[in-house]
């Protein structure tokens, strides 16, 4: 699934393309599990003519600003992306594979065209995307259930510990917890705990204040260095359990040879290394 990297370089791309310009045509599929709560010509139609001032996220959701009212607020799902003609799309993090760049995109949920002639569509393989309208995005279910975005606005070390403590959880689950820590998803979650030498079946509520630092500081420190990258997996740090983490590898080690296991934290198969984390 799409995480915060890669949602917030869909951000990027759809404030490259829409931002500042007028929609002059939407095409919207007929898909009514996709588009929740709105038919899909009228989502459509909702759009036509609207001029887009900026394109907003938070956690794994975005939202485009109009000068009118509702807005669209976009995700991504398990399979969803924004795309753009002649631009090679972002791979899944867990697929080695380069997408179809064909335009138009193989199962597009929307296409936007724009005053200036720039396109930009959203994607979504397995219908797991949502396509809403909300008249304040921020304000309303169910970014407004979110709890804080790491890149946006981390708390700070003392409000952090304090979040920590009050919870009881496994620190994977609290971590996946979107009430958390919004667009944290499974990948972020293991790299965070590997390199905060923590194991993920710890309960939350009992870190030290000094593990608890440590875990805040490799959250921002995680993100901040994918964000940079653009989500481009092959530029992360080679040293990142991610790049050995996937597929169950019973031979699995580290880039130091640290023997990497597979078990299942609050409900998801989690990546960890045992001899390093306590």
């Amino acid at each position: 699934m799409p995480e915060l990297p890669e949602v917030e370089r869909g951000r990027r791309l759809a404030e490259r393309v829409a931002a500042g310009r007028t929609v002059v045509a939407a095409t919207a599929a007929d898909d009514r599990i996709v588009y929740e709560g709105v038919a899909p010509r009228a989502f459509a139609r909702r759009l036509t003519g609207a001029r887009v001032l900026a394109v907003q996220r938070r956690g794994k959701h975005l939202w485009f600003e109009l000068d009118r009212r509702p807005w669209p607020l976009f995700h991504f799902g398990m399979t969803g992306a924004f795309r753009v003609p002649d631009e090679d799309p972002l791979p899944l993090a867990s697929s080695p594979k380069r997408p179809d760049r064909s335009w138009p995109p193989r199962f597009a949920k929307i296409r936007l065209a724009f005053d200036d002639g720039g396109e930009l569509a959203m994607t979504s393989a397995r219908r797991l995307a949502r396509i809403r309208l909300r008249e304040d995005p921020p304000g309303e279910p169910p970014i407004a259930a979110l709890g804080f975005d790491p890149l946006l606005d981390l708390p700070g070390p003392a409000a952090f510990r304090a979040a920590l403590a009050r919870r009881t959880g496994t620190l994977k689950g609290v971590l996946l917890d979107q009430g958390f820590a919004a667009g944290v998803g499974n990948w972020i979650a293991d790299e965070v705990l590997y390199q905060a030498r923590l194991d993920p079946r710890r309960r939350a509520g009992d870190l030290a204040p000094a593990e608890a630092n440590r875990l805040r500081a490799r959250l921002r420190s995680v993100i901040e260095r994918a964000v940079a990258v653009d989500a481009d997996k092959a530029r992360f740090p080679r040293t990142w359990l991610f790049h050995r983490r996937w597929g169950k590898n019973g031979d699995a080690t580290t880039h130091r040879g640290e023997r990497i296991e597979h078990v299942t934290v609050a409900g998801r198969t989690t990546a960890w290394v045992p001899e390093v984390q306590r």
